[in-house]
């Protein structure tokens, strides 16, 4: 009799203890709004910003409502907006270039390897088109940044890193996010910590940041953040600086804090149950993992692996019969974007040209996220799954 998982992938953790307290604790003094603060105070949304500096080695945080949020935030802050061009990866997720999109900016996109990261090669190609790159860590892979910041330092490209799948990740020991100007992170449920929606902003850059604070809607009391820029960068930028407001509450950040003492418990934790799949199925015929780099301290929260060259109908009942035997998968290859699950050249408010070599790896492209509500158990049991229905189906080719 085949084997069936009946885990729910969509089931996360529940919320710890300890950030529950702490949320109630902000419920019942009635004092949400992250300025609704005593003198002197500082309040839970300061206090996230302050420790996820620490954790990330940054001089400045921001904390506010989404991830998608401190991408349109940074772009702002470094001056884009109508008639300007960013570059990004075409392997991404709607919120990137929906960011780039929502300040009156045009996407370029650039190509994606078999690792699944940004191809160098074609962003050297088209260095000369912008002056920032949104570079997407797209489900927590990440490119050689050695490289990468080479050939933009080169050609005068700023770097926003958008590090919603590699929080608590790092390239050869630096914190993911630490490359760019500036980084984005997710808090948004299917993250690596949880508060429902949210989002955290870093840099080193006192400008950027200072304009990032007034931006997300500061008003004047910039004061009341104890990650931030000192007063007087404020007062260069204050003027000059629109209030397009995307705060986080204190109530959300009551729920994160807790959560980011554990993240390093979390990541091994992730990274058990990816290796378990990925070594469960390497070796499939016609299946190809995704090997990663040395350098890269990878979170392992998804996994992918190509089904490179495979017909659209093979992909559609291998989907199919993993599906039967209670395991989701993903696919980037379709032509309709299904639920989170979309390509470049469905993002039609976003002209783009195709690109060959691109389009053949996300067709191939199987995605499935990991919930730490699955054992290791589990992730050996859905490996087996997969790797008998994707032999199945290859040879039946």
């Amino acid at each position: 009799m085949s084997e069936r998982f009946t885990g729910n992938f969509t089931q996360q953790e529940p919320i710890p203890e300890d950030a529950i307290d702490a949320a109630l604790e902000v419920m019942r003094s009635g004092r949400l709004h992250r300025y609704n603060v005593a003198q002197g105070e500082l309040g839970e949304a300061a206090l996230l910003e302050q420790e996820f500096a620490a954790i990330t080695g940054a001089k400045y945080c921001l904390a506010v409502a989404s991830g998608g949020y401190a991408m349109g935030c940074a772009l702002r802050a470094m001056g884009i907006g109508a008639g300007d061009t960013v570059l990004t990866n075409a392997f991404t997720l709607a919120p990137v270039p929906g960011a780039i999109a929502s300040v009156g900016a045009t996407p370029i996109f650039v190509g994606v390897t078999e690792g699944l990261v940004i191809d160098l090669e074609d962003l050297e190609a088209k260095a000369d088109q912008a002056s920032v790159l949104m570079l997407s860590h797209m489900r927590g892979h990440m490119c050689d940044m050695e490289a990468l910041m080479a050939i933009c330092e080169r050609h005068g490209i700023r770097v926003i890193e958008d590090c919603a799948h590699t929080m608590g990740g790092s390239w050869d020991g630096l914190a993911s996010g630490r490359h760019g100007a500036m980084a984005c992170y997710s808090t948004q449920t299917y993250k690596h910590a949880n508060s429902g929606e949210g989002g955290l902003l870093i840099s080193d850059d006192a400008e950027l940041m200072a304009r990032a604070v007034i931006l997300s809607g500061s008003y004047m009391l910039y004061e009341r953040h104890a990650a931030a820029p000192a007063p007087e960068v404020f007062e260069q930028v204050k003027y000059h600086t629109p209030n397009v407001s995307g705060r986080m509450d204190n109530l959300r950040a009551a729920i994160l804090r807790p959560q980011l003492r554990i993240l390093d418990d979390q990541v091994t934790k992730w990274n058990a149950r990816h290796d378990v799949l990925v070594e469960g199925l390497r070796g499939t015929s016609g299946l190809q993992v995704i090997e990663r780099p040395e350098k890269e301290q990878y979170v392992g929260s998804s996994i992918q692996f190509l089904l490179l060259d495979w017909s659209e109908e093979k992909i559609s009942e291998v989907l199919k019969r993993c599906a039967h035997r209670g395991v989701e998968l993903k696919w980037f290859g379709g032509a309709e974007p299904v639920a989170f699950t979309s390509r470049y050249d469905s993002w039609r408010y976003a002209p783009s040209q195709p690109m060959p070599t691109t389009d053949r790896i996300l067709k191939g492209i199987v995605d499935m996220r990991i919930p730490l509500t699955f054992s290791v158990e589990d992730c050996a049991l859905i490996a087996r799954i997969i790797r008998a229905e994707v032999g199945t189906v290859f040879q039946g080719s």
